[in-house]
């Protein structure tokens, strides 16, 4: 404050308690209030005669005496006071030009976006000064050229977020692991990026052609006081600068905003503002995505198959990588198996057995016979062992072929896609293009 207060404390606390019921009055109804002012000045401070200033105004009459004298005490505190007060009051329009420029000051890259200017930044996007305040705003963020002080990056991710890291076409669908290889991965998600670019600047700039029809406070088209608001910050501001407000919020810096802006969610004004300031950043994202986006796909490829590495061209399977792996395939299928000692053993034994009982009891032929059966049951279950192996490293080999000659012709498909992804991320860049370009005035 200009003065101080603890001078004349029930001279401050009956200003206080008129200029709170006039902010609610104004916010309520929009009009000058029935009962005049009947407070004393305070010499030195400056809300006496801006409140005197502001009824006069809303009453038709000349309120230049007191308004001289509020600005004498303080011209910024009084700009901003009358300002986010008419713009409550949904009579933004009966500001002086000057009031605004002297009120919102100077932005800066290097300290953050104070209360008083991210209010009247957010009035002048919702249409309370009209056409003219709306592009004051726009001035202001132009002089900084907010755009080339922040990453590409974080334009893209704040207007759509969430990106997926891969992007599985439709020709891919059965071979999804090659929609990852670089080659064919780069087009695909630039085109899908391009396109969701496109369609968050059509979300916004659609919301804007009809904010006529959506009942929004603090626009002087229909000239309705702010009784309901999505976001306080005038209000909080008003009741700052008469001494009611509670502490200030965090500030944030002019890119953070802008950056929230963005996002989907946002108020559709602010998001407008924002757009427009990001502009040039995505006309240069959209050339460089449009362009990945007509990569043509490689005329060989080499992907991985069962875990082997194939080559394949568009007449079919490169045939040298495709007997490598088959090899590999048949050499791995076959389990490492020690020769059969044991059953040889037993077959001699029994042999031996047989012998032995020509001179021998009964008894020991029936052991001989028990050897020899036992020795050749296990030498069938090893050839049955070794027909197992075959068959499955045979129906891996044909898995294999089966597959390169499916990834070769899921390769031709993704190359006829590839005219049409070109042709449709063409057209998103144009639109996106165009969508930008008519800015936040247009409508």
């Amino acid at each position: 404050m200009s003065t101080d207060l603890s001078a004349s404390p029930p001279a401050a606390a009956e200003v206080h308690r008129y200029a709170e019921a006039l902010l609610a009055h104004l916010a309520a109804k929009g009009a000058a209030p029935p009962a005049t002012p009947s407070f004393r000045d305070i010499p030195g401070y400056w809300l006496p005669p801006a409140v005197e200033a502001l009824v006069a105004i809303l009453a038709g009459e000349d309120p230049l005496e007191p308004l001289s004298k509020a600005a004498g005490r303080d011209q910024q505190q009084t700009a901003l006071f009358l300002c986010l007060a008419l713009a409550v009051s949904g009579q933004g329009s009966r500001i002086h030009a000057s009031w605004l420029g002297t009120a919102f000051g100077e932005l800066s890259l290097e300290r953050p976006v104070s209360h008083g200017q991210r209010s009247l930044w957010l009035a002048a996007a919702r249409g309370a000064y009209g056409p003219a305040g709306k592009i004051f705003v726009l001035r202001k963020l132009d002089a900084l050229a907010v755009q080339e002080h922040t990453d590409a990056d974080q334009w893209v991710q704040a207007l759509a977020p969430g990106e997926p890291s891969v992007v599985v076409p439709p020709s891919l669908v059965d071979f999804p692991e090659m929609a990852e290889i670089p080659e064919l991965a780069r087009p695909a998600v630039a085109a899908a990026r391009l396109a969701r670019l496109r369609g968050r600047c059509a979300e916004i700039t659609s919301t804007r052609q009809t904010e006529r029809d959506i009942s929004a406070p603090l626009d002087n088209s229909s000239g309705s006081p702010a009784t309901t608001w999505a976001e306080d910050e005038p209000l909080a501001v008003l009741r700052s600068l008469i001494g009611s407000g509670g502490p200030a919020g965090p500030m944030a810096s002019l890119s953070t905003y802008l950056l929230e802006d963005l996002r989907p969610g946002a108020d559709p004004h602010l998001a407008a503002i924002a757009l427009h300031v990001a502009a040039p950043v995505l006309r240069g994202v959209a050339e460089e995505l449009e362009a990945d986006s007509r990569l043509a796909p490689p005329a060989t490829l080499t992907v991985a198959l069962l875990g082997h590495r194939i080559e394949l061209r568009p007449e079919g399977p490169e045939p040298s990588s495709l007997a490598v792996a088959e090899s590999v395939i048949i050499a791995d299928g076959f389990a490492p198996r020690p020769r059969p000692w044991a059953a040889m053993m037993l077959l001699v034994a029994g042999v031996a057995c047989l012998i032995g009982a020509v001179f021998a009891s009964i008894l020991l032929a029936a052991a001989g016979v028990a050897m020899l059966g036992l020795g050749g049951w296990q030498l069938w279950q090893r050839r049955k062992l070794v027909e197992a192996d075959a068959r499955y490293a045979a129906a891996q080999v044909n898995e294999l072929r089966e597959l390169a000659e499916g990834a070769v012709w899921a390769l031709h498909a993704y190359a006829r896609e590839a005219d049409t992804r070109a042709k449709q991320a063409a057209e998103d860049a144009t639109e996106l293009t165009r969508l930008i370009r008519r800015g936040p005035r247009a409508g």
